[in-house]
């Protein structure tokens, strides 16, 4: 986890829900320089160690940021979800259908999402993300992929369907506004998960639940994708993968429904946590 004030997070190892161990000595930050050099494995040992002799520190109300730091980049998969294709009308793609989302967008689990200026069309989208852990290209297979990975963390992909669909069809334009992708509360290790293609996901608006799904109807699964995309570019450590998300978006609704200030969204993914963002008017 990185837990803090915006721009001032500390590294810091989740022991339970009440207490975590600080590793900024250790970490400096969950960064690019970190999982490029080998920085979980070099965690664990002291971690052990400090547990074991009980330097473990209390939370205390702090904020929790996204649990890396700003990424090289993130990507995102579109209609990976069988289920989610049908709700908008699209085709299952044959290939996983790669945009981009600003890295700039990336904010803690708890923090405000804001509407951008002119938006009448802001979604919801609960996924799966892939953080990478290893500079990674042409690998040869997607059995290979596991040992590019760091972890997995919860996503909301927010999305301004307007800007997305209408304006050009460029998806990035109506993903990259501010405070469009909230992460966390923390990355959780392959070893923790024992099957990252059967995780339960959900999330809910004002209490209402409206996406219910799991990661088992992923038309590409996490191993796939990132085998996919090093064929095509250069994965950095500490590089986010959204992988898409399962029915129940705004704009799958019947009547569609959009985003409005006061809103509040609730979600999360088995094994790694749950989070709420208050929706705010645009600046």
């Amino acid at each position: 986890m990185r837990i803090g004030a915006p721009g001032a997070e500390k590294p810091v190892v989740r022991v339970d829900e009440n207490t975590y161990v600080d590793v900024a000595d250790l970490a400096g930050d969950f960064d690019e320089k970190f999982f490029g050099g080998d920085g979980l494995a070099r965690l664990a040992g002291p971690v052990a160690e400090r547990i074991a002799t009980g330097d473990v520190t209390p939370f205390r109300g702090e904020r929790i940021g996204a649990p890396i730091a700003r990424p090289h980049q993130i990507l995102c998969i579109g209609l990976n979800y069988r289920d989610h294709a049908a709700e908008t009308g699209a085709e299952v793609p044959d290939e996983p259908i790669l945009f981009t989302k600003s890295p700039n967008t990336l904010i803690g689990p708890f923090d405000e999402v804001r509407i951008p200026r002119r938006s009448t069309k802001t979604d919801w989208e609960v996924e799966l993300g892939i953080v990478i852990g290893s500079r990674t290209s042409y690998l040869d297979s997607p059995a290979d992929a596991a040992a590019a990975i760091a972890g997995y963390v919860l996503v909301n992909d927010v999305s301004e369907r307007e800007f997305q669909i209408e304006r050009g069809g460029q998806w990035s334009k109506g993903k990259s506004a501010e405070t469009f992708n909230p992460a966390g509360p923390w990355l959780v290790t392959p070893d923790e998960i024992p099957d990252v293609n059967a995780l339960d996901m959900w999330l809910d608006v004002n209490g209402t639940r409206r996406q219910t799904g799991n990661t088992r109807t992923m038309v590409f699964d996490p191993f796939f994708l990132v085998h996919y995309l090093s064929q095509f570019l250069v994965l950095e450590p500490g590089d986010l993968i959204n992988t898409g998300t399962p029915p129940g978006v705004g704009m799958g609704q019947k009547p569609q429904v959009w985003l409005q200030p006061g809103d509040v969204m609730d979600l999360g993914i088995e094994r790694l946590g749950a989070a709420r963002q208050v929706v705010a008017g645009p600046r």
